[in-house]
């Protein structure tokens, strides 16, 4: 039997992904030292990103093809608009960050190219390119949290928690489940349909990079 589909998007996206684990983002998570201006703009950012992400498990749910697949994506809705975003609320008020200073927080540039790109998937694309573009934010956080933690837990609690939600077995097994999901869409798929599976992975791994790069430069729009 040859190796699952998602493992040979993995694959073709281990530089991007490698370049994510070890960017000083990243990193100052792992080991404590990153500056809390720098998390925060994570915080405010991902924030923003994440509402839409939950648009696109909505957008998700309407194409499903059946209602098993319909309620998990109505389950990671509320899983992130609750359980996640209620730790970066959490995380906020922490820095003097009300919910509704989150809410109108202006997206950053490249929060806005992600998350116009995930939906213009949804919105264009084919159910499976939809789920190819939604997996690397989720596997890729399960991933980062799971080797963060194996290196242990840093001393700043605010990180270690961090971590700990990202690397929890629960995160993991829907990233798995998301995983599953786009290697039976993909049976049977012809090499055209296999590529722009591919396209949409490695451009969401892309902006997954981009995104740690965004909150380290604390990217604004320049004018």
């Amino acid at each position: 039997m040859g190796a699952r589909f998602t493992t040979r998007l993995r694959d073709r996206a281990e530089p991007i992904w490698h370049a994510q684990l070890e960017h000083p983002f990243v990193r100052g998570i792992g080991d404590g030292t990153l500056p809390l201006d720098r998390f925060a703009h994570w915080v405010r950012q991902d924030y923003r990103f994440l509402v839409e992400y939950c648009r696109l498990f909505g957008l998700a749910a309407a194409r499903a093809p059946d209602l098993d697949t319909l309620v998990r994506f109505a389950d990671l809705l509320q899983a992130t608009a609750r359980t996640e975003m209620d730790l970066h609320r959490a995380f906020a008020r922490e820095f003097g960050i009300g919910e509704a200073d989150l809410e109108r927080e202006p997206m950053a540039p490249t929060t806005r190219a992600y998350t116009d790109f995930l939906l213009r998937v949804a919105a264009t694309g084919d159910f499976a390119e939809l789920t190819a573009a939604l997996l690397p934010c989720m596997w890729g956080f399960a991933e980062i949290g799971q080797a963060l933690r194996a290196r242990g837990l840093p001393a700043d609690p605010r990180y270690a928690k961090w971590i700990e939600a990202y690397a929890d077995p629960e995160f993991a097994r829907l990233a798995e489940w998301c995983r599953s999901l786009v290697d039976r869409l993909a049976e049977g798929a012809s090499p055209v349909q296999e590529a722009r599976l591919l396209d949409a992975f490695l451009t969401s791994s892309r902006y997954e990079y981009l995104f740690w790069e965004m909150a380290w430069r604390q990217e604004a729009w320049p004018v």
